[in-house]
């Protein structure tokens, strides 16, 4: 292939920014694939043991520090940011009512995964129909260009790579933010061999003194600023955690079902958050907005249909009833939630049973 000169190499950075915004990416950033700082906090993390029973964390630790392990050639990571937040119910109103079932407001809508990883792998597509269009391949039978697409797919430290492509910083909460814009986006990576200039505008860290995210955690899940203990998170005790939850937790655990939002919630650089455009991401089936009991009352395959499409379905049908029988042992008592936890008793899953069995002890102690 033609070498492309540095000049054209900067002027193709500024023309898959502007691609990048036609697939409705909101920005776009170039980093290197350097990550040894970050190497050294995620080989803390784990040695504390924080990941829990997310053991794929340390056995593809190496694959997710080192890039090029990961797609051989790689030595340029392009990061893309797409907002979610949509107009939902208000989430504190949601939470503030113990009947109704909190979901992160990230999986109220179309899972992202296939959205973002489409759009990535079109502009990808993009790049690479522009190299062919204006530099003459030579006789070397692979392509030069190469690229992959992820987005929290795959062993990638997304949230280091978006902060060296400058796309915002990594706060208290360990969540990425940007002073204008918080920190309700998604991330997704295209990793690639072209030798593009990295963006060096980075955004310093302005979390200062606020500790509004660890005071506000329902679960004292961080160990301090910049240490989230995933064992204690209510995201990692809903999704994640394939077990039954800790006792000890579940009562913290309120009524959120399905991941929290409670760091993002409280954090000052979120009262500026743009509302997403993607239609996509809009609520389905009321969920936003949805009573517990309602939500209990499910067969499989109704949670089957409601959730198609959705990042709900992840933890399938019995997690599910897990989440919500904490839930509902969280509600203010009333008859009609007993003879909903009642219903559940006999399950044929232990896992049910025994939060079911949890719940209305709740209940009993209360009358």
């Amino acid at each position: 292939m033609t070498a492309i000169s540095t000049a054209e190499l900067a002027e193709l950075k500024q023309q898959i920014k502007r691609w990048g915004k036609q697939f409705g990416f909101q920005k776009i950033g170039v980093s290197d694939i350097d990550l040894s700082q970050h190497e050294h906090y995620l080989n803390r993390w784990l040695a504390q043991h924080f990941h829990g029973s997310m053991d794929y964390m340390a056995t593809r630790q190496h694959l997710r520090t080192q890039p090029a392990s990961l797609v051989p050639g790689t030595i340029r990571i392009i990061s893309a940011r797409l907002d979610y937040f949509t107009s939902a119910t208000d989430a504190n109103a949601v939470l503030n009512d113990k009947a109704k079932a909190y979901i992160s407001r990230y999986a109220l809508g179309r899972d992202y995964h296939k959205l973002i990883r489409k759009r990535l792998s079109q502009l990808a597509k993009q790049i690479d129909d522009y190299l062919q269009d204006n530099y003459s391949l030579d006789d070397t039978p692979e392509p030069h260009y190469q690229y992959r697409a992820f987005t929290d797919s795959a062993p990638v430290l997304e949230r280091a790579v978006a902060e060296k492509a400058g796309l915002g910083w990594i706060g208290k909460n360990t969540m990425l933010l940007h002073e204008k814009v918080g920190s309700w986006f998604f991330l997704g990576e295209i990793y690639t061999n072209l030798p593009l200039p990295v963006d060096d505008d980075h955004q310093p860290n302005r979390c200062g003194s606020c500790n509004a995210c660890q005071v506000a955690c329902p679960t004292n899940a961080f160990a301090g600023p910049y240490q989230l203990d995933a064992r204690k998170c209510i995201s990692y005790l809903t999704i994640e955690l394939k077990t039954a939850i800790p006792e000890s937790l579940r009562k913290a655990i309120g009524n959120r079902v399905f991941g929290c939002d409670d760091c993002q919630l409280v954090c000052p650089f979120n009262k500026w958050r743009p509302v997403s455009k993607e239609q996509d991401f809009s609520p389905r089936h009321q969920l936003d907005n949805a009573a517990l009991i309602d939500l209990f009352a499910w067969d499989e395959e109704t949670f089957l249909h409601k959730t198609q499409g959705s990042a709900i379905r992840r933890i399938g049908y019995l997690r599910w009833l897990r989440n919500l029988a904490v839930g509902l042992g969280n509600a203010p008592s009333s008859q009609s939630i007993i003879d909903a936890l009642k219903i559940r008793i006999n399950h044929g899953s232990e896992l049910v049973r025994e939060h079911t069995r949890w719940a209305l002890q709740q209940h009993k102690q209360r009358n």
